[in-house]
């Protein structure tokens, strides 16, 4: 009888080891899934991340939008070199020309401030565009002492159209290739940074004096 009962005891005892190790490995297989349930949803948070975060891919866009923008602004640059050129004027007196196209009718003093040019400075633009025929000055019938400046359709323009015309008609063939929303959407970013440029130009100036600038 003793050795029966101890039989039974070592059959109890290694029931319990069976049953305990089963409940380990149950308790180990229900943290696997826990952990591969968190690895998904770790998986699902990322995938629902918004485009354009921060990420590597948005900051190498970025560099690459302002390398062309400056890129395009350094070429801009020597078109209008070239372009002066063949006109027969300077850069400086194109872009006082280019100011009056785009504005319309303004004064000497409105031209001055534009450009950031002094008041000796703009009337030597204005006595040479006037002698080519690109502009022409007229006092304003309103008030005797502001001088207007008009443009000029004469024969000092026969160069204008040659020289710009070709780069319109390529810019309209290439505008072709877009639907007009991506045309808005282009013309609202162009809109933003005229803004910026526009802003960075007024502190830049901001930081002199302003003296010798043109009256109105």
């Amino acid at each position: 009888m003793p050795q029966q009962d101890g039989g039974e005891q070592g059959r109890g005892e290694q029931g319990r080891d069976e049953q305990g190790r089963g409940e380990q490995g149950r308790g180990e297989q229900g943290r696997g899934e826990q952990g591969r349930g968190e690895q998904g949803g770790g998986e699902g948070r990322k995938g629902d991340e918004p485009e354009g975060g921060g990420g590597a891919e948005r900051h190498r866009l970025e560099t690459d939008f302002l390398l062309a923008l400056r890129r395009a602004g350094s070429i801009m640059q020597l078109l209008g070199q070239v372009s002066a050129e063949r006109i027969g004027i300077n850069v400086t007196d194109l872009n006082c020309l280019n100011i009056v196209a785009l504005t319309g009718s303004m004064t000497a003093g409105d031209l001055a401030r534009a450009t950031g040019l002094t008041t000796a400075s703009i009337t030597g633009v204005l006595d040479r565009l006037e002698e080519g025929g690109f502009v022409r000055r007229e006092r304003d019938p309103h008030d005797r002492r502001r001088v207007i400046v008009k443009l000029n359709a004469g024969p000092g323009l026969r160069e204008i159209g040659p020289t710009f015309g070709p780069l319109i008609k390529a810019w309209r063939a290439t505008a072709a290739g877009y639907s007009d929303d991506e045309l808005r959407l282009l013309l609202e970013f162009q809109r933003r940074l005229e803004e910026i440029v526009r802003d960075q130009l007024a502190r830049l100036r901001g930081e002199g004096d302003g003296s010798g600038r043109a009256g109105s």
